[in-house]
């Protein structure tokens, strides 16, 4: 593993911060700790970190409050895992909603932890080095974070925006619901949601419902497709 991986986590519950210490410093990450959302706040924006850990029930501001302020930041491109005991499809919808890159549930095992720090971390490395993606009459700026249909700017959340670039990355191909849980939620097994469907027609709604030509299609038992 690269050396000086750095890893904030924001936790309050001693037991999980123990957990966590342990076992991430034992893997070769630099961990730094934060008991409470407004000092994850602090040190989030003044400090650069290659991954952020964040419970959602936290003292001073929960962690859903703080992720949201933090993805909005502009320049701001650090990934967010939220870690946390409310696991339904609801809460997992609200925390990719608000930005998060990754949602894992407790309890948890830290090697299945570890993994998806691996992929988050492999996803952020491996980005486009082309800074603009253009198909017809869209584009999307990687650095900015801005999309225009034509002369029209539309504003998206980070994960539509996750989505969208991927869509865009694999124009033309039909992804599976399975490819994009895998490639844009690092969900690799099923979690009985409709979570790509719902996040698909928030897209369809900002990019399509006022053209004519609409370019998300479904394919019908295959999945979507950008054409």
């Amino acid at each position: 593993m690269e050396k000086n991986i750095k890893i904030l986590v924001i936790e309050d519950d001693l037991g999980v911060i123990d957990v966590l210490n342990k076992n991430l410093i034992d893997e070769g990450y630099e961990v730094y700790l934060a008991r409470d959302g407004k000092k994850g706040e602090e040190l989030a924006v003044k400090n650069k970190f290659d991954i952020i850990l964040m419970d959602i029930i936290m003292p001073k501001m929960n962690g859903l409050e703080l992720c949201k302020k933090l993805k909005s930041r502009k320049g701001f491109n650090t990934p967010i895992l939220m870690l946390s005991a409310l696991g339904t499809s609801e809460n997992i919808v609200d925390g990719f909603e608000i930005g998060a890159d990754d949602y894992v549930t407790k309890p948890f095992k830290f090697k299945v932890l570890n993994a998806r720090i691996k992929a988050l971390l492999r996803r952020t490395n491996t980005d486009e080095v082309e800074n603009v993606l253009v198909f017809e009459d869209i584009k999307l700026d990687l650095d900015s974070k801005d999309v225009f249909r034509g002369d029209n700017q539309i504003t998206l959340t980070n994960k539509e925006f996750n989505l969208f670039k991927y869509l865009l990355i694999n124009k033309t191909k039909v992804l599976s619901r399975e490819d994009i849980l895998k490639d844009v939620w690092n969900i690799n097994f099923d979690i009985s949601t409709n979570v790509v469907d719902v996040y698909i027609n928030y897209l369809r709604n900002k990019i399509d419902k006022n053209y004519e030509r609409k370019y998300i299609q479904t394919v019908p038992g295959h999945g979507f497709v950008i054409k």
